[in-house]
């Protein structure tokens, strides 16, 4: 964990999972991993972060049962040079699995587990990206019955184009806790974007306005 001289206070520990189950074809791949790169970058979710005095950030793969890795383990992100070095870590990863199905609990256990070791903050949320439902294992709706869950918002980020029925099964079997929502891309093209919006609101503590374009879902109630 790389949290050495970090702010004593936190406002923020949060979770990027990254869809890479077979549904995601390599140049998906691409675009998702280097989407999220650029975003973690963009001025608008430097500007969150900074302002907010540092977020907390891990980054995980996930697809099938057993098939979770971790990607960026728990960084401490209060300056643009460590914001850029995340970025640039992320953007040079290898691709830890491509042949495994969609097990989105499982996926969730996983996260779960990795926030157990999350320093102390105010909030914490795991945001879910993914282009598909579940088709392995057990739902996430299970996972939240079964893992440790209390304090953890889950948002989500559905790819739209591979699987007609992506939006409902986020909207009903993933968002939980106070305030999750979901954002939706315009397939993998429209990852880097829909990413942006979403880590900005995220970091931010109030919901976003006017200050960006808006296609996500609201699911506060879950």
């Amino acid at each position: 964990m790389t949290l050495a001289g970090g702010a004593e206070a936190c406002p923020l520990a949060l979770v990027l999972a990254q869809d890479v189950s077979s549904s995601v074809d390599e140049i998906e791949y691409i675009l998702q991993r280097d989407g999220l790169a650029a975003a973690l970058i963009s001025e608008d979710v430097q500007g969150a972060i900074l302002s907010g005095g540092g977020i907390a950030l891990a980054v995980y793969e996930w697809s099938g049962r057993r098939q979770s890795r971790i990607v960026l383990d728990w960084t401490w992100l209060e300056s643009p040079a460590d914001i850029e070095a995340a970025s640039v870590l992320i953007s040079g990863a290898r691709r830890s699995f491509s042949r495994f199905p969609t097990a989105m609990g499982y996926a969730l256990g996983f996260g779960a587990g990795l926030m157990q070791r999350a320093p102390d903050c105010d909030r914490q949320v795991i945001d879910l990206s993914g282009d598909g439902i579940t088709n392995d294992g057990f739902w996430p709706q299970l996972a939240y019955k079964h893992f440790p869950f209390d304090g953890i918002t889950v948002n989500g980020l559905a790819v739209l184009g591979a699987d007609p029925d992506v939006v409902d099964h986020f909207q009903f079997e993933v968002l939980h806790g106070p305030g999750a929502f979901l954002e939706t891309a315009q397939g993998y093209e429209g990852y880097e974007r829909a990413m942006t919006r979403k880590l900005y609101r995220e970091i931010e503590t109030r919901v976003v306005g006017s200050l960006l374009p808006q296609q996500g879902t609201d699911a506060s109630q879950r």
